[in-house]
């Protein structure tokens, strides 16, 4: 009788555990596989993914990730197939071409009211909620500088005397949302005609146009060129890893852009992707990005970063997102007509 009832536990156990594994296979075959196209770094996403999932393991996200205008591109180009659930951190100026384009869903995210009015659509139920802001900034090889006895420049104007002549790298507009950020606001700032006339002069003095916001810097940070027109987070990052780089902000004004999240209105998984956007204005998912950026949808949860000034948002100059997106094509053609010669190659 000892002998059955053991064997009677024994295949219980057995049933429990084969139940068990079934359980948590089929747990896993139920999750939301939520397909996500993005600009943000590739060393920020983990970060965020794994925050996200820990607090819905429900979703599992998965990333396409690009350059800002590569992404926009892809996105456009897919507008009678759209393959993206959602956008978690693209350029607001992108996303109002979406917009422009009938393809996001209105959705106002839970907490909206916490999140700065400059950074969301003004409608009341938006299609794009920000998360952060990104400006420009120069990196500045202190090390190459002086083999090279160049100045330290100070503001925009200075890149476009003599001295600096092939020592520049910049981010491509087309390919980069940083690159774009700084072409619409030196037209912005300056007027066309003047803008247009500055960046024929930063031109002579430029040694290429990467495809990447990032790639600036750390080419100034590896010293393969004294002086790379990037933006803040990556200007932050490459001296706190030991880069010999001063950052520098242009005395004359910032260029700048948001971070947003948006849902596509062709996505068959709305429910997930509402949970995405809910979960990009928490004060959770502010305290990741600020660990990247001076500056937050949630005003609240901002941090000093180490080697960005405390006061970014006076430097920042003024944007106005819908002539910016408006204007897009416009000024890419033109700019590409001007100085796609230095482009580096895809």
């Amino acid at each position: 009788m000892r002998t059955t009832l053991l064997q009677w536990a024994r295949r219980l156990g057995l049933a429990t555990t084969v139940l068990a594994s079934a359980l948590a296979a089929s747990a896993a075959l139920a999750k939301t596989e939520l397909l996500v196209y993005t600009a943000l770094e590739a060393d920020q996403i983990k970060a965020y993914k794994s925050a996200f999932e820990q607090d819905h393991p429900e979703i599992e996200l998965k990333f396409v990730r690009d350059s800002t205008g590569i992404i926009t591109a892809r996105l456009l180009a897919e507008k009678a197939n759209p393959q993206a659930d959602a956008v978690w951190g693209l350029a607001a100026t992108s996303l109002m071409l979406l917009d422009k384009e009938n393809m996001l869903q209105p959705y106002a995210p839970k907490g909206l009211e916490a999140v700065r009015a400059s950074m969301r659509d003004p409608r009341a139920t938006p299609t794009w909620v920000g998360m952060d802001l990104w400006s420009s900034a120069l990196c500045f090889n202190t090390v190459e500088a002086a083999k090279r006895k160049l100045p330290t420049p100070t503001g925009w104007a200075d890149l476009t005397r003599p001295e600096y002549k092939g020592t520049l790298t910049m981010p491509h507009p087309a390919s980069s949302g940083t690159g774009f950020l700084m072409v619409s606001a030196w037209l912005q700032m300056m007027g066309e005609e003047k803008g247009w006339a500055y960046m024929d002069a930063l031109h002579q003095n430029m040694g290429v146009y990467t495809h990447s916001g990032s790639k600036p810097c750390r080419q100034a940070g590896a010293g393969e060129f004294p002086v790379g027109l990037s933006f803040e987070y990556r200007a932050n990052k490459t001296k706190k890893d030991g880069a010999p780089i001063d950052i520098i902000f242009p005395k004359e004004g910032l260029g700048w852009e948001v971070e947003a999240t948006a849902v596509m209105k062709t996505s068959k998984k709305q429910d997930a992707a509402r949970a995405l956007a809910d979960w990009s204005v928490t004060k959770k998912a502010n305290e990741l990005y600020a660990a990247n950026f001076a500056v937050l949808a949630l005003p609240q949860v901002q941090e000093r970063l180490e080697f960005v000034p405390s006061d970014l948002e006076k430097m920042l100059v003024k944007n106005d997102f819908v002539w910016a997106a408006a204007q897009r094509d416009r000024i890419l053609t033109e700019w590409a007509r001007r100085y796609e010669a230095k482009a580096e190659k895809k």
